[in-house]
C-alpha cells in the first residue's frame, strides 16, 4: 500500500520538471525570434542612430559651411561685396519689398568665376572704368547677368560727333567717332560694312551693318504664299490696324527691323550682344532702343505686355532643347492675349524639326497663323539643314 503512495510523488514531480522545463524554452524561442525579426524594433534602432548622428554632425557640417562661405567671400573683390551687401533702407520697413533692407539683384553666376569678376570690379572709385567691354561680355555669356554695378565712370570716345538727327540717322551709316573700338577686330564702319568681301571665318550678322546691301530690302518687300521671308505688312494684317504698338526683337542684328516698324508708328526693342561689332551702339545711332541682353536672361517685361515679339536666326537648334523650351514659354508669358511671336527663320537639321521643334512648339499653347518650312540651302544641300518661319498667336482666352 505504501510503495503505490510514494510512486504518485515522484511521477508528479517530473512531470512539473517537464512543465517548467518546456516553458522556459517557449519562452527563449519566441522572445529570440521576435528580436531577430521585428522590422519595428530595428527601424526604431536606426531612427535612434540617425538622430543622434545628426545631432553630432550638424555642428560640424554648420562650421564647415561657414568656413566655405567665408573663405569665398574672401576671395570676391570688396567691390563686389559692397554692392551686393544688404542696404538698410532709410526709412525702415517697406511694403513693397517686405523687408527693411534692399539687396541689389546681380547674377549668381558671378562668383563661379572669382578671377574674371576681380578683374572687373578691380577699379578707382569715382575714376575711370577699366577698358574691359570683351570681358564684361564674357561674363554675360557665362550667366553672370545681371552684371553688378560699377562705380566709375566707362571710357568715352576722343572726339564725339552728335548723331544724325531722325528720319535721316535710320538709314545712314553713323560716324565713326561714336565708338570705341578696342574690343573689335574692326577699327571703323568702313571695315565694318566691307567685311563680307574681305574678312575669312564667321562672324555674327557678317553684312548687317550695310545699309545699302541685304539690310535695305529686308521685310520690305511683299512675300508670296509659302515664302520664307514674311514681309511686315504681311504679318500686320493679321491684326486689327493699330492693335500691334509695342514690341520686342530678340537678337535684332543691327535693329532693321525696328526701324521697318517704327516707320509703321511701332515701338521695337531690340536685344543684342556686340559679338566683334558694336552693334549697340549702331542700334542708337539709329535712333532706336538697344536692350544688351544675352537670351538667357528671362525677359525683363512683365506678363502679358507686348503685342508682337520676333527673333530671326537666333532661336535655332544651338541652343540646348531645354533651354529653349523655357525661353518659347517666356516669350508666351510678355506677349498679351492676341499677341503674335513671329518666328523668323528658325534653323535645324534633318529630322529635327518633325522629332524635336515641332512638338516642342507646340506644346506651348500658341496659335498657328502661318507655317512655312523650306531648305537652308547656305551652306549646301548635303548638310541637310531646315528652315521654318512661323506666325504664332497667343489664344484669347487660357490654353489649358
Amino acid at each position: 500500500m505504501d510503495s503505490p503512495q510514494k510512486s504518485r510523488p515522484l511521477s508528479f514531480n517530473i512531470f512539473l520538471l517537464y512543465l517548467f522545463l518546456s516553458t522556459n524554452l517557449l519562452t527563449y524561442f519566441v522572445s529570440t525570434r521576435l528580436h531577430s525579426s521585428s522590422c519595428t524594433l530595428n527601424s526604431n534602432i536606426d531612427t535612434i542612430s540617425t538622430i543622434a548622428t545628426n545631432t553630432i554632425t550638424e555642428p560640424i557640417i554648420s562650421q564647415h559651411a561657414q568656413q566655405d562661405e567665408t573663405q569665398t567671400t574672401a576671395d570676391l573683390p570688396a567691390e563686389f561685396l559692397a554692392f551686393t551687401s544688404p542696404q538698410k533702407l532709410p526709412f525702415g520697413f517697406n511694403t513693397n519689398f517686405d523687408s527693411d533692407k534692399m539687396i541689389p539683384p546681380v547674377g549668381h553666376a558671378c562668383t563661379l568665376f572669382p578671377d574674371k569678376l576681380s578683374r572687373y570690379m578691380s577699379y578707382k572709385v569715382n575714376g575711370s572704368c577699366p577698358d574691359d567691354e570683351l570681358l564684361a561680355q564674357k561674363l554675360l555669356l557665362k550667366g553672370c547677368e545681371p552684371l553688378p554695378r560699377r562705380r566709375c565712370r566707362p571710357a568715352a570716345q576722343k572726339e564725339y560727333v552728335e548723331p544724325y538727327p531722325l528720319p535721316q540717322s535710320s538709314w545712314t551709316t553713323p560716324s565713326d567717332s561714336s565708338v570705341v573700338w578696342t574690343a573689335y577686330s574692326c577699327k571703323n564702319y568702313s571695315c565694318l560694312i566691307n567685311r563680307m568681301h574681305t574678312q575669312k571665318g564667321f562672324d555674327d550678322c557678317k553684312d548687317c551693318f550695310d545699309l545699302e546691301g541685304r539690310e535695305k530690302h529686308r521685310w520690305a518687300g511683299t512675300s508670296i504664299s509659302g515664302d520664307l521671308d514674311f514681309s511686315i505688312d504681311e504679318v500686320l494684317a493679321v491684326k486689327k490696324p493699330g492693335t500691334i504698338r509695342i514690341g520686342l526683337d530678340i537678337g535684332g542684328g543691327v535693329a532693321t527691323f525696328a526701324v521697318r516698324m517704327r516707320e509703321r508708328n511701332i515701338t521695337i526693342i531690340t536685344t543684342s550682344m556686340n559679338l566683334n561689332g558694336p552693334f549697340n551702339n549702331f542700334i542708337a545711332s539709329r535712333g532706336v532702343i538697344p536692350l544688351y541682353i544675352s537670351i538667357s536672361q528671362r525677359l525683363p517685361f512683365f506678363d502679358n505686355t507686348l503685342d508682337i515679339v520676333h527673333s530671326m536666326h537666333v532661336l535655332s537648334n544651338w541652343i540646348p532643347t531645354t533651354l529653349l523650351h523655357f525661353l518659347f514659354f517666356d516669350i508666351y508669358r510678355v506677349l498679351r492675349p492676341g499677341g503674335l511671336f513671329w518666328l523668323d527663320h528658325f534653323f535645324c537639321v534633318g529630322d529635327q524639326l518633325e522629332q524635336v521643334y515641332a512638338p516642342l512648339i507646340e506644346s506651348i499653347g500658341f496659335n498657328k497663323v502661318k507655317w512655312v518650312v523650306g531648305p537652308k540651302l547656305d551652306r549646301g544641300p548635303e548638310l541637310r539643314e531646315m528652315y521654318l518661319s512661323a506666325l504664332l498667336e497667343k489664344p484669347l482666352k487660357n490654353s489649358w
